[in-house]
């Protein structure tokens, strides 16, 4: 099983990415936020967190094999929890997440029904199964739930920095935070102010925030 891609970003569609890796290029599934985070970083390398499924049905005879990829580990790891409630497949959970995993998560920790309601293909129903299954067994992923950004306290010098010079140019700190941390998540080893003030507006741009 294919577990971790890395190459150059081709395209970026609404559920796909093209990945050229050592003269190959895949199309890889992906949910609809990090599509958004991700058109910002055409033509870059990246990294994706992938599985790997059939698509199609078995009796058939006609089973297409699916690549599934998102920018961290931990949103894999949520993924295949969300998708384990009962009448969501795949496809159905990659077209509901049109949020970050932790704000999904929050709402689920919250019973919030009204608010899963409103991801696509999750009706009142569905939003009361999702609820029923997973509370209380995705409080790490929405630990992270405020603004999708850890506390000061968790960003480097570097990071701090470069949350100081966005707040100073008009943008809030908690969008801020959000930012540095799914930069983080991509670019794990930069280190310059402006590198990071500079992958935190790709992400911006790229997410429509």
């Amino acid at each position: 099983m294919i577990v971790r891609l890395t190459g150059k970003l081709l395209e970026v569609g609404e559920d796909s990415v093209l990945l050229e890796h050592d003269g190959v290029t895949y199309e890889v599934l992906a949910p609809a936020y990090a599509c958004g985070e991700l058109a910002a970083r055409r033509g870059q390398t990246v990294t994706l967190h992938t599985f790997e499924y059939f698509e199609g049905a078995p009796g058939g005879g006609n089973l297409t094999p699916r690549i599934v990829g998102f920018a961290s580990a931990d949103d894999r790891r949520f993924f295949e929890q969300f998708t384990s409630v009962k009448g969501i497949g795949t496809r159905r959970g990659l077209r509901a997440l049109v949020e970050p995993a932790a704000r999904i998560a929050r709402d689920i920790e919250a019973g919030d029904v009204k608010g899963l309601s409103r991801l696509p293909g999750v009706g009142p129903r569905t939003a009361q199964q999702i609820v029923a299954e997973l509370r209380g067994k995705v409080e790490a992923f929405a630990r992270g739930a405020v603004g999708a950004a850890p506390p000061e306290s968790a960003l480097s010098q570097a990071q701090r920095d470069a949350l100081e010079l966005l707040a100073a140019w008009g943008d809030s700190r908690a969008d801020a935070r959000r930012w540095l941390e799914r930069a983080a998540q991509a670019n794990p080893d930069l280190a310059a102010v402006e590198d990071w003030v500079k992958a935190a507006y790709r992400v911006k741009a790229g997410a429509g925030a």
